[in-house]
Order: C-alpha cells, then structure tokens, then sequence
C-alpha cells in the first residue's frame, strides 16, 4: 500500500519513474523532484532532540523552499497484529 502512495506522489510532483505501473515500482530512498521543491523520503529514519523507539516512518514529504514536512505512516487494519502496529506507531 504505501510503495502505491509513494508511486502516486512521485507522479503528482513530476519526479521521473523507471516502472509505468505502481505494481512493478520499487521506491528509491530519497526522491526529490526536478526543480528540487519537494523531497521524498522512504523508509527514513526522523531526526529528533530526543531518542524515540521506532520512529522509521513510512514517507516523509519535505518542501524544501516551505521549511515544513509531511510524515505519512501506514497501519493495515485487516492485519492481526494491527493493535501491536499501533502500538508502535502512537
């Protein structure tokens, strides 16, 4: 699901991709866009003031020329381990 999102924000921002469809795409790191505006992050890791246990989050969205930036982290509710998911991710 979130190498999905990741091919549709890649397209939105006009960052060139090897594959055609989502299905066969498999996110790079980092990705930034052609004038270098927005910044994708996969799987990255935040930096913070303090130690936080698991906060690798899923897509990090940086506009660059804004200062500010968008975390994107999935949880699949079908999933049988979706309260332990949750735990991790609050």
């Amino acid at each position: 699901m979130c190498a999905q999102q990741h091919f549709n924000i890649c397209k939105r921002i006009g960052i060139k991709l090897d594959k055609e469809h989502w299905h066969e795409h498999v996110p790079k790191s980092v990705e930034t866009s052609v004038k270098g505006q927005v910044t994708i992050l996969w799987n990255q890791q935040g930096h913070t003031d303090k130690t936080i246990p698991n906060n690798t989050t899923d897509i990090i969205i940086c506009e660059n020329e804004k200062g500010r930036c968008m975390l994107m982290d999935a949880g699949i509710s079908g999933d049988r381990n979706v309260i332990k998911s949750e735990a991790e991710k609050i």
